[in-house]
């Protein structure tokens, strides 16, 4: 189905990031996979290529344009290469709406030209050894040393599973900073590579995503600058339920892309593959599951692009949000489930690219929050 949400400019960018990865990225990615992390000069070279803060105001060095579309063409395109390992995503989509909305002027200098040219890599801390979908449940803390709105903050705490954990340069963390608030007891932390306390632990080893460096953090005593506290204390959880829509949104146009490159590079193999004499495409079981994968994927397809435009606009709802996350990425898990049957026992060899798509895919259904809890937060919004 022809699609009606991007315009030239649109296609333009969606050349360029297609042309990137052709050069940069897929010929160095299966050595990234052993390696368990990218190259960090992969970032530089995406800084320079214009699609690292395409959202960010020029003067930072960003492209100047507030338009969630340009991120969507981008994970699409890194989604159907394959190249799982890059963290853009995690940048672009997940942090940088922190920095644009809640950074003051000083912060904004500070760490935004880097963050458009790849020289700033960043991440965010929230989920914990103890603590997953439940932010409330969040123990890391910290404790101002001293009074007045100049005082430092001294963090302690730990963080697991944190997307560019070893790469990154700086790194949101949310910290209780008020036990007795509450919801209205946490904040938002910016730690920086360097300082004395902050330790990064094992590169975890994943299932899938083999080139996406995943780490846990450690924080002892870290003393964090009241210059380094990002929006108001006592806000964070708050900034956290204004920004999850778009990071699910995020998740669900990539669960969508990934289940249509699975589609396709399934379409082509069972054209190719022989069994009983004739193309495995032309059994009418083959046909009957590739039709109903297209048209999951087209159904699909719909509603997330609906999104994305009432994103744009600034009308998607929190619900909405959650539902395309959950639909499209348990979509993704059975499409690329269904399209490694058709390959037979070749699709369980790493060398095809759908075992691959396979075991990169199994994740999606729970970090953003796990698809249990997309379907609470749609239940308590009928409910009210």
């Amino acid at each position: 189905m022809q699609r009606d949400i991007f315009d030239a400019e649109h296609d333009a960018f969606r050349d360029l990031v297609r042309t990137f990865l052709e050069k940069e990225v897929v010929p160095h990615h299966a050595q990234w996979e052993k390696d368990g992390q990218v190259d960090r000069d992969i970032w530089l070279s995406a800084g320079r290529a214009g699609l690292l803060g395409t959202d960010v105001p020029e003067e930072f060095g960003g492209g100047g344009t507030p338009d969630f579309r340009y991120n969507a063409v981008a994970l699409e395109e890194i989604t159907a290469a394959g190249t799982s390992g890059l963290g853009f995503p995690l940048h672009n989509d997940v942090v940088a709406p922190y920095l644009l909305r809640l950074a003051n002027d000083e912060q904004k200098q500070r760490w935004l030209p880097g963050f458009c040219s790849g020289d700033i890599i960043t991440a965010i801390g929230m989920t914990e050894p103890g603590t997953g979908s439940d932010l409330q449940g969040i123990a890391t803390h910290a404790k101002k040393d001293g009074s007045g709105d100049g005082a430092d903050w001294i963090l302690n705490g730990a963080k697991t599973f944190i997307t560019n954990g070893i790469l990154a340069d700086l790194v949101v963390v949310v910290a209780k900073t008020d036990p007795e608030a509450g919801a209205r007891g946490f904040s938002l932390l910016c730690v920086e590579r360097g300082m004395p306390g902050f330790e990064r632990g094992r590169r975890l080893e994943k299932v899938g995503m083999k080139a996406q460096d995943t780490a846990e953090l450690s924080f002892t005593d870290v003393r964090v600058p009241a210059a380094n506290v990002l929006g108001e204390v006592g806000q964070g959880f708050i900034y956290l339920m204004q920004n999850l829509a778009q990071e699910r949104l995020s998740i669900a146009v990539g669960a969508v892309a990934g289940a249509a490159a699975a589609l396709r590079m399934t379409l082509e193999y069972t054209k190719e593959r022989k069994a009983f004499g004739r193309a495995v495409a032309n059994f009418q079981n083959t046909r009957f599951e590739l039709a109903e994968m297209d048209t999951e994927i087209d159904v699909t397809q719909t509603y997330v692009d609906r999104c994305l435009s009432e994103h744009v606009t600034g009308n998607l709802s929190v619900a909405d949000a959650a539902k395309a996350k959950w639909w499209a990425t348990d979509l993704q898990k059975r499409v690329v489930d269904r399209c490694l049957q058709l390959h037979g026992g070749y699709g369980y060899m790493m060398e095809y690219p759908i075992a691959k798509a396979f075991v990169d895919s199994r994740v999606q259904s729970i970090y953003g929050g796990t698809n249990e809890i997309m379907k609470e937060i749609i239940g308590r919004a009928l409910i009210g």
